[in-house]
């Protein structure tokens, strides 16, 4: 096998979709501030001076949707009449109704069942420090060091909020990263700077940065990589005025950057009860936790559920023939399961899914990111490292 390139991509949190899954989870969020034991499954739809929130809601809470929405967007950016799309003037519509009863008593019965049927996937490789793909991780990056320049304000006024990145890394036959082989950034701005002129700002100031903050990534740069910036050679008109902006359209970027499989099912507006975000987060948790113990270089984690039902129907391994143990896939899915505690309360409890914690997940990704503690609640807890020692016991590998 010779070397190949691989791809993934980002986008800001000013993107259209972003600014949905933004919405939809700070509604989540807000839920769950007045009422820990809320429902929640919220759609946001945003375009040219218009969001539209729907979904299903069972709670004791009442929740100004126009405040959080406004709020939302203020944060994310977009406070000038000419982006068009603002946050005090926009119009904002909400079709939230109750939670269907025929879903509810399958999550509030004694032995929480799934919020639905699904499969979700978790995904670790050993390629960065913190065990995502190295394209993922560098597109990501290079956003969020985008984002700070502009809301800095020192140089590089002319940005706006929306932008998008794409990575290009060439790989060995060993699957490892050797070299960045292309980076393409679109970013909107104002119509006052020329592409030239932008080009030059993302060599100056955007990639020395990127550089510095990641000394692991920045080992990948050499003098042949392309820099493509702004492609098209204008990007004035963009975000929701842009480009329609849904909830749930993102999750190749959410996840893994199309290195894992994919179960289909979004995060950004579901509470907890829905497995297609509590069990993913899960999942994510143990491959973490199987390749930083060393049992493989590279680890897939697939869970499956059948709605009302609190144990997984299934639970698959798959270690792409990087296993540094003497067992199968089959045999080490066998040891998670003795080892995981996956019913869908067990999960709410051991990772704090009732707090309100999930704004922060709605850009950059819900995967890769560094967990902290802030009033009390804990944010990303499913990257912690914390079964690492339990693991190497279990496979024999102190």
């Amino acid at each position: 096998m010779k070397n190949y390139l691989f791809t993934s991509e980002s986008v800001s949190a000013g993107h259209p979709d972003k600014v949905a899954d933004q919405i939809s989870d700070a509604i989540l969020d807000e839920f769950l501030r007045q009422d820990s034991n809320s429902k929640v499954a919220c759609e946001t739809l945003c375009t040219t001076g218009l969001v539209v929130v729907a979904g299903e809601v069972k709670s004791n809470a009442y929740v100004d949707i126009q405040q959080t929405v406004r709020r939302t967007i203020t944060k994310i950016g977009y406070t000038h009449a000419e982006y068009g799309f603002e946050a005090n003037s926009c119009g904002v519509l909400s079709a939230i109704h109750e939670q269907s009863p025929n879903i509810r008593q399958g999550v509030e019965q004694e032995d929480q069942g799934a919020g639905d049927q699904g499969i979700m996937f978790g995904y670790a490789v050993n390629e960065t420090k913190e065990l995502m793909p190295a394209t993922l991780a560098l597109s990501h990056l290079l956003l969020q060091e985008l984002d700070a320049i502009r809301q800095e304000g020192n140089v590089m006024n002319y940005l706006r909020p929306d932008a998008k990145s794409q990575v290009t890394i060439q790989y060995n036959e060993y699957d490892k990263p050797l070299r960045i082989d292309t980076i393409v950034i679109s970013t909107q701005h104002d119509d006052t700077v020329s592409a030239y002129d932008i080009l030059q700002d993302i060599s100056e100031h955007l990639i020395p940065r990127v550089k510095a903050k990641d000394p692991q990534l920045a080992e990948l740069f050499q003098d042949d990589y392309r820099l493509l910036v702004n492609p098209t050679g204008r990007f004035v008109i963009g975000g929701p005025a842009g480009d329609t902006g849904l909830t749930g359209r993102k999750i190749i970027v959410d996840t893994y950057g199309g290195r894992a499989a994919h179960g289909g099912g979004a995060f950004s507006g579901k509470d907890s009860s829905k497995v297609d975000r509590s069990a993913a987060y899960a999942a994510r948790h143990i491959a973490k936790n199987l390749v930083a113990a060393g049992v493989a270089d590279e680890v897939q984690i697939q869970l499956a559920y059948a709605i009302g039902v609190a144990e997984p129907v299934s639970i698959s391994v798959n270690t792409f023939d990087t296993a540094k143990v003497a067992l199968s896939d089959a045999e080490i899915a066998e040891i998670i399961s003795e080892l995981f505690d996956l019913r869908p309360a067990a999960i709410v409890e051991r990772f704090g899914l009732k707090n309100r914690i999930y704004l922060p997940t709605a850009s950059y990704g819900h995967f890769g990111r560094q967990p902290y503690t802030k009033d009390g609640m804990e944010f990303f807890g499913w990257e912690r490292l914390d079964m690492v020692d339990a693991i190497r016991t279990t496979f024999n590998l102190d």
